[in-house]
């Protein structure tokens, strides 16, 4: 019965995510904003039958009633989400809360066929920060001053990761983390929060010569911390994320020149410097010379991604374990496998347009410092995307970070579900500026008619 489920079921997940982003690329072509505010329907069945297929697969093989709990909680939770927000938020971004939604069901399947355990774990961090984060889009609309603490996003973000850097707990080379008890945080996961704020917030004001080369060396310094605990993946989704806020707010070439330059000789530099980055290197060159042992990681990776052909095996049906860290840094691989190199390809596109939802929202915005936020928020999350997929298909050297939302990871899906409800705000404030500035027209012109 798990094979005969897990075989419809990979189908039934194709069919969906392919249903799923017809329905955002015919919004996306859309070019009124009325229609981010539309209830669709046939969103959230794909959403419904992607989770039911393979929570039915997960019943199958395990048999306990514990599946059957978390599968009632988390369709529970996404009923929930799309009742509690647009009764909070009239004007609510539902493609963007859409897939939002979509990417924490695909991550629920796939971890928790990989680990009940850590998906328990997971959904309960992904609730209470759902629940936290309805707060949110208010204080997005309502304070309008937040530009002006660019003071305390600095010394903020820099105390977090001098912390790590003094106390973090090492792991596979870098100090990622910090442990209170039982509990694990990753400060790096906030601190890129803070960052887009602190950036925004000075080159929504100024953009001369001498504030780019003042911000630049503050950036300078939030990076050179996590190269300092050996974060190299965090250290580089910063850079990247400064390099184009900075081409954003300056629309000037040279700098996005000179800063794709600069990374490139950084990287040099890294290279020299740190043993585990040369390692990496080495075996993103040539996984094969060391099959036993460096190479282990990202031969096993490429293994399970081929051997899934276009369709997959099903889930349960592969070995996706037998690769080291398989729902983190390699969870694409596990996708690749069991429902295939289609699906996985759906689930980038997926990503893409989640990321197309976030600059279109910076498009919307009126306020220099929002759309910064915007631009800032959506770059980190699809630079992130790309470094994970990249590094579990030997695309680019392994950096160590996890897919947001469906990647294994308290810190990183409690910033990531952070930076939706930032963005929800942001649409919701731009779509209520734009109705008014309509109202205020049409006013103008009934006045207008009236004196003629």
């Amino acid at each position: 019965m798990v094979t005969l489920s897990a075989t419809i079921g990979k189908f039934v997940i194709l069919i969906a995510l392919i249903v799923f982003l017809l329905v955002d690329f015919k919004i996306l072509k859309s070019q009124t904003t009325t229609i981010l505010n539309r209830f669709d329907p046939l969103g959230f069945l794909c959403i419904f039958l992607l989770h039911f297929a393979g929570y039915l697969v997960i019943w199958f093989k395990n048999q306990e009633e514990e599946v059957l709990y978390l599968y009632g909680a988390q369709l529970l939770y996404f009923i929930l989400i799309f009742i509690l927000f647009p009764v909070c938020y009239r004007k609510i971004n539902r493609p963007l809360l859409m897939n939002m939604a979509m990417l924490v069901a695909i991550g629920e399947v796939i971890v928790g066929r990989l680990s009940l355990e850590k998906e328990k774990k997971q959904f309960i961090i992904v609730c209470v920060v759902t629940i936290v984060t309805l707060i949110i889009p208010w204080i997005m609309e309502s304070f309008e001053k937040l530009y002006r603490l660019k003071n305390f996003y600095f010394i903020v973000g820099i105390g977090l990761l001098l912390a790590v850097l003094i106390m973090g707990v090492t792991s596979r080379g870098a100090k990622l983390s910090l442990s209170l008890g039982s509990i694990s945080i990753q400060p790096s996961e906030f601190v890129k929060i803070i960052f887009v704020f602190f950036i925004a917030s000075v080159l929504s004001q100024k953009t001369d010569f001498k504030t780019v080369v003042i911000t630049t060396v503050e950036a300078a310094v939030f990076v050179l911390s996590l190269v300092a605990s050996t974060d190299l993946g965090s250290a580089l989704i910063f850079f990247i994320v400064y390099v184009f806020m900075l081409y954003v707010a300056t629309k000037k070439s040279i700098y996005l020149l000179l800063g794709l330059g600069g990374g490139s000789f950084a990287s040099i530099v890294a290279y020299k410097l740190f043993s585990h980055v040369r390692i990496r290197v080495a075996t993103w060159l040539d996984p094969w010379e060391d099959i036993s042992n460096t190479g282990y990681q990202i031969t096993q990776s490429l293994f399970a991604i081929g051997s899934g052909g276009w369709f997959g095996k099903g889930l349960y049906q592969g070995q996706p374990t037998d690769v080291p860290i398989i729902t983190k840094d390699f969870i694409i691989a596990a996708i690749a496998e069991e429902m295939g190199g289609l699906v996985s390809i759906l689930l980038i596109l997926l990503c893409m347009t989640t990321f197309l939802f976030m600059i279109k929202i910076a498009m919307m915005q009126n306020n220099n410092f929002n759309k910064l936020i915007a631009v800032g928020l959506g770059i980190s999350y699809a630079f992130q995307v790309f470094l994970t997929v990249g590094g579990a298909t030997k695309m680019i050297p392994l950096t160590g970070v996890t897919m947001p939302l469906v990647s294994y990871g308290g810190s990183s899906a409690l910033c990531t579900l952070i930076s939706f409800a930032i963005l929800q705000g942001l649409s919701v404030k731009a779509v209520k500026e734009e109705k008014l500035i309509e109202r205020q027209k049409i006013r103008r012109e009934k006045k207008f008619r009236k004196k003629v």
